[in-house]
C-alpha cells in the first residue's frame, strides 16, 4: 500500500449506464481539494461546512462549464474512514467522472488503491479486520443466506466470539507467564483443573466453528449440487432445463460428458451450483474413466447429490445407480435426491414408486421425485427440494458461521495449537513450553480480527477489494 496519510480519490461506483456516479474523496486535504474543484451556489466553502451536509454546487473544467454536482461532507473522526472526506454525486457520463478526477488530482489527490478507503478504516478503528473483509462479502453477497452472514460479521457479532475467546487465552497465558517468574518455588497460580475444562470448552467451540466452513463457503460461493447417474439419464438434460439453456451438450451417444460442467442459479436467494457430471459406468477408455472418477469426486464434495436414474433400464439397473453413488457420498453430512426421469415413458409413474420404496429402506431423509427433464415437468417441484434441503441446513439468523478461508484456516491451526496444549497437560510437560501453544493459540485467533496480523497480510486483503471501497 502507498503512504496512508495522502489524500486519495477514487470512484465509489461502477461505470456504466445510469443516472448518477459518486467520486469519493478521503484524507487530510480532502476539504480543501474539494474547494478548488467544486464552487457552491451558496458562496460557502466545503472546508466551512458542518459534518453530515449536503450542497449543491458546479464544477469547471478550466473556463469551460463540467456538470453540476451535489457535494456530501464529512468530518473526522466521524466518517467511514476516520478522516475528513467528501463525495461528489455528478452525472454518470464516464467523460464527467474522468475529468472530474483528473481535476481532484491536479489539485494534490491521487488515485486510491484498491480496498484503500476501508484500509484506512481498520487503521482508524473503524472496523476491526474481520468486520472490513465483511464489507466485500456484503458488496459480493448474491443472495440472502450470504447477505445475512455478511450482515452478522459487520456488525460484530462474529469478532466478539474471536474477542471473547482470545481474552480468556490471554488470561490464562499471563498466569502461566507468572509462573515462570517462580519456577524454582514451583508455584502454579493457573489452577489446572479450571485450564483443562477452559481449553475443552474452547476447543469445542473452535471444532464448531471450523465445521461449519463447508455450509458458510457453500452459502458465500454457491451451494454445490452435483447431478450424477449412469450415461444416458438425462442429467445433462436435466442441467439444461434448469438453467433454461443449452449449457451442456446433450446426445443420444452414451458417454458424450466427459467432464463437469459447472454453472450457477439463484433460487429463492439462495445461490445454487450446479455441477453437471460424466455417465458413471464400466468403460475401458482412458479419458472417459478419468471424467468419471472425476464424478465420484464432485460427489464426495457435493452438499446436495442428484442421482438420475432412467426408469427404461430397469429395477435393478437403477437400485445399482443409486447404490454406487451412495458409496461415494456421506448421509450424514449430504442430502441425496433420487430422480427417476423421464416420467414422460409409460410406466415411469410405478418405477417412482418402487424407488421411493427403496429409498426409505436405505434413510428416510433421501428425497425421491419423478421428473421429466425433457419436458420440465416436476422441476418447480425439485427447485422447492433443493431450497428446503438447504434451509433445513442453515442455523439460526444470529449462529456464526465461517465463510471466509483465512478464517477457517487461522481456526484450524488455534485449534491445533489447543490441542498440543491439551496432549500437553495430561503429560505434565514443564510450564515454559505449555505457555508456548497457548501463546499460538492466542495468536491465531487475534490474526482474525487483526489484533495481530502481518503488513504482508493486510496488503493481501485488500488488495481484493473494488477500487473506492
Amino acid at each position: 500500500m502507498t503512504d496512508l496519510s495522502d489524500t486519495i480519490c477514487a470512484p465509489a461506483t461502477v461505470p456504466g449506464t445510469g443516472a448518477i456516479s459518486i467520486v469519493r474523496v478521503s484524507g487530510p486535504d480532502a476539504l480543501h481539494i474539494a474547494d478548488s474543484v467544486v464552487t457552491l451556489g451558496s458562496g460557502k466553502k466545503i472546508s466551512d461546512s458542518k459534518g453530515y451536509s449536503l450542497h449543491r454546487g458546479t464544477v469547471s473544467d478550466g473556463y469551460d462549464f463540467l456538470d453540476d454536482v451535489l457535494v456530501s461532507v464529512f468530518r473526522a473522526p466521524h466518517s467511514y474512514t476516520g478522516e475528513d472526506g467528501v463525495e461528489i454525486s455528478c452525472h454518470a457520463s464516464s467523460y464527467i467522472v474522468q475529468r472530474l478526477l483528473q481535476l481532484l488530482i491536479a489539485q494534490g489527490a491521487r488515485m486510491a488503491e484498491p480496498g484503500e478507503f476501508t484500509r484506512r478504516a481498520f487503521t482508524a478503528g473503524k472496523l476491526d479486520l474481520a468486520e472490513a473483509e465483511a464489507v466485500a462479502d456484503l458488496i459480493a453477497s448474491e443472495n440472502a443466506a450470504a447477505h445475512r452472514i455478511a450482515v452478522h460479521q459487520l456488525r460484530g457479532g462474529y469478532s466478539d466470539e474471536m474477542r471473547q475467546m482470545r481474552q480468556r487465552l490471554v488470561e490464562i497465558a499471563s498466569l502461566m507467564e507468572l509462573e515462570l517468574d517462580f519456577s524454582e518455588e514451583e508455584v502454579e497460580f493457573a489452577d489446572r483443573v479450571e485450564l483443562r475444562r477452559l481449553i475443552t470448552e474452547l476447543s469445542a467451540h473452535i471444532g464448531r466453528l471450523t465445521a461449519s466452513f463447508r455450509l458458510g463457503n457453500a452459502i458465500r460461493n454457491g451451494v454445490p449440487v452435483t447431478i450424477a447417474g449412469a450415461v444416458n439419464s438425462g442429467k445433462s438434460t436435466l442441467l439444461n432445463a434448469l438453467l433454461g439453456e443449452d449449457r451442456a451438450i446433450v446426445s443420444d451417444i452414451a458417454g458424450t460428458t466427459r467432464d463437469t460442467v459447472e454453472d450457477c442459479l439463484n433460487i429463492g436467494g439462495t445461490l445454487f451450483r450446479f455441477i453437471d457430471t460424466a455417465g458413471i459406468r464400466e468403460t475401458g477408455e482412458e479419458i472417459e474413466r478419468q471424467g468419471i472418477n472425476r464424478s465420484f469426486s464432485k460427489i464426495s464434495g457435493a452438499d446436495i447429490v442428484l442421482c438420475v436414474v432412467d426408469p427404461g433400464t430397469g429395477p435393478q439397473e437403477m437400485k445399482d445407480s443409486v447404490r454406487t453413488v451412495l458409496a461415494h457420498c456421506s448421509l450424514q453430512e449430504q442430502k441425496l435426491v433420487i430422480l427417476v426421469n423421464k416420467t414422460d415413458l409409460e410406466g415411469a409413474e410405478g418405477m417412482v414408486r418402487f424407488m421411493r420404496s427403496f429409498a426409505a429402506e436405505i434413510d428416510p431423509a433421501i428425497v425421491t421425485l419423478g421428473i421429466s427433464a425433457k419436458y420440465g415437468k416436476g422441476l418447480d417441484q425439485l427447485r422447492e427440494t433443493l431450497l428446503k434441503l438447504q434451509e433445513s441446513r442453515i442455523p439460526a439468523a444470529q449462529t456464526t458461521l465461517v465463510s471466509n478461508a483465512r478464517h477457517y484456516e487461522a481456526l484450524l491451526h488455534a485449534g491445533e495449537a489447543l490441542g498440543r496444549l491439551q496432549d500437553a497437560l495430561e503429560r505434565r510437560i514443564p510450564t515454559d513450553l505449555a505457555a508456548q501453544d497457548i501463546r499460538e493459540a492466542s495468536w491465531w485467533i487475534g490474526s482474525v480480527t487483526g489484533e495481530i496480523t502481518p503488513d504482508d497480510i493486510l496488503s493481501t486483503i485488500f488488495e481484493r477489494f473494488c477500487i473506492g471501497k
